[in-house]
């Protein structure tokens, strides 16, 4: 199965393609990539510890996708392989990683420089360790492991994992003991270290570190984003803001398919007189992990929940074991069973080609804009101001990026349907053709 997920995602999102924004952060960490463009408060150094083994001696982004390809295929197996001294028969297993990897945006990022994959891995993975029956030093060790690496990738995801494995840990007497307690708080603080020690070096504490994260993403609040969670389920992969976004209602089945499987899997195993506090605690963590992006932040993109669904297509997987079982003994069934299973793989792999189609064309931009930018001599040493995109499209011009507001002077403001800011109006402004986003144009510095 893992196998499988690496080698489909290989086919459907081409190892050339262009490292996206995120992307371009955390590789430009390494000498080889160039241009060191800003760390904000909200990165992490877990995915740039990922790209070190290519990252640090070649610039190949094909290079680097094989690199990338092969983690994720190896996490995968990690993640789920202790699971299988927890279920019953490995079958709900491999059915429950198949169902993960079915979804488009797992197999969009599978080799993309990108935390979410391995943050729903490590949290799988310290899940299951610490539901093994009789843990020892290894499942201590896996706990431990599975939790740097969340925490290590997304602190906050770190956190919201920990705390019903810890609250169990302490709670339910099947698995209260100090040896799990101390595993999750000790892959915790092992995870958040390294962001801690950069919080003071840098951002002059812990506190002020969260604070300046919450402004650049937009003010952390109490906040519905439910409704855009169900919008970016057929993208665009960061639905920010997501108003005058629609849904195409293919893709709304995957929200109607897991939780009818969710219950199914719990209700058949209780039928069965096995055990389901396992179950309970996988989904508790999956609620855990997604509440804050569905309440707490104020915007979506389909990658953020990859941690929760990973947890949830535990007793997903048994539902649709029994339904399988149950089908066997009636044709009928048997063909809405497949039917509605070749329906959900047609849907989410017909999402990859369409997204990776839309992200060619937009990181082509970027080329372009650079391209505009060098036929009016802009060169390194250079300064380009601008919107957001001013990060990735000074990286691609080999040039340094600053907001608008910043003192420095700018060498070239890069513009999308507004005007140049007061101090650039009367710079030569060029139009930039045949962009998939109309309205680019860039004013420099006479």
């Amino acid at each position: 199965m893992c196998g499988g997920f690496v080698v489909v995602a290989g086919v459907l999102v081409p190892f050339g393609l262009p490292l996206g924004w995120d992307e371009i952060v955390y590789a430009s960490r390494f000498g080889p990539y160039g241009g060191d463009v800003p760390f904000s408060a909200p990165r992490t150094r877990g995915v740039p510890l990922l790209l070190v083994p290519v990252a640090s001696w070649s610039d190949s982004v094909v290079l680097l996708r094989l690199w990338m390809a092969v983690l994720a295929g190896g996490a995968l197996y990690l993640g789920w392989r202790p699971w299988l001294g927890v279920l019953r028969g490995p079958a709900g297993v491999w059915v429950a990683a198949g169902l993960y990897g079915s979804l488009w945006f797992a197999l969009f990022y599978a080799n993309s420089a990108m935390p979410n994959h391995y943050t729903a891995m490590g949290a799988v993975a310290a899940t299951g360790c610490f539901l093994l029956r009789e843990p020892g030093r290894g499942a201590y060790a896996g706990i431990v492991a599975g939790l740097a690496v969340v925490t290590l990738m997304r602190p906050n995801d770190g956190a919201a994992v920990a705390l019903p494995l810890l609250a169990a840990a302490l709670l339910v007497p099947a698995w209260r003991g100090r040896g799990r307690a101390a595993a999750v708080v000790a892959g915790v603080a092992a995870g958040a270290a390294p962001w801690v020690v950069e919080a003071w070096l840098r951002f002059g504490g812990v506190a002020r570190r969260l604070a300046e994260a919450s402004d650049t993403q937009g003010g952390m609040r109490p906040v519905l984003s439910l409704k855009a969670h169900l919008t970016a389920l057929d993208g665009p992969l960061l639905c920010r803001p997501c108003t005058g976004d629609t849904v195409a209602s293919g893709v709304v089945e995957w929200w109607l398919l897991l939780p009818l499987l969710v219950v199914l899997g719990l209700w058949t195993t209780r039928r069965a007189g096995q055990a389901t506090g396992h179950l309970w605690l996988a989904v508790a963590v999956a609620v855990s992990v997604s509440l804050p992006y569905l309440f707490l932040v104020p915007y979506a993109a389909p990658r953020f929940l990859l941690p929760g669904y990973a947890l949830l297509v535990l007793p997903a997987a048994l539902g649709l074991l029994a339904a399988a079982r149950r089908a066997r003994r009636s044709r009928p069934l048997a063909a809405a069973l497949v039917l509605v299973l070749l329906g959900h793989a047609v849907v989410q792999i017909t999402q990859v080609p369409t997204h990776v189609s839309v992200q060619e064309r937009a990181r082509g931009d970027w080329q372009r804009i650079s391209a505009v930018l060098r036929e009016n001599g802009v060169r390194p040493p250079c300064l380009i101001k601008g919107n957001s995109l001013a990060i990735p499209v000074a990286y691609t011009a080999g040039c340094a990026s600053a907001g608008m507001d910043d003192p420095a002077p700018a060498t070239a403001v890069i513009l999308r349907r507004t005007d140049p800011p007061r101090w650039a109006r009367d710079w030569p402004r060029r139009p930039v053709p045949g962009t998939y986003n109309p309205g680019w144009s860039v004013a420099v510095r006479p």
